[in-house]
């Protein structure tokens, strides 16, 4: 009986992370790993299909920047909320 309430109970669990998942808006991040990802294709095309290996390393190296600067801003801004939240005591 109890396998069954453990089942049960992860069921629940599951549906209530995809309720959360789905009523959570894009962030800002979403759109900056679409372009990262851009990014890296379009290197592999100049350094293999158009034989420019310095420009296709040039534009390699965007997607990390792109990466590390979105995931700065996040953090950023997670900081401020919870300071927002701590004056409020």
């Amino acid at each position: 009986m109890s396998v069954l309430k453990q089942q049960d109970s992860k069921s629940e669990v599951a549906e209530e992370a995809e309720r959360m998942m789905d009523s959570v808006p894009t962030s800002a991040g979403d759109p900056i790993a679409m372009m990262a990802v851009g990014s890296v294709l379009f290197a592999w095309y100049k350094f293999y299909v158009k034989g420019d290996k310095e420009g296709g390393i040039f534009v390699g190296l965007w997607a990390p920047t792109m990466l590390a600067a979105a995931s700065y801003l996040q953090q950023k801004n997670i900081v401020q909320k919870f300071k927002r939240g701590l004056s409020s005591f």
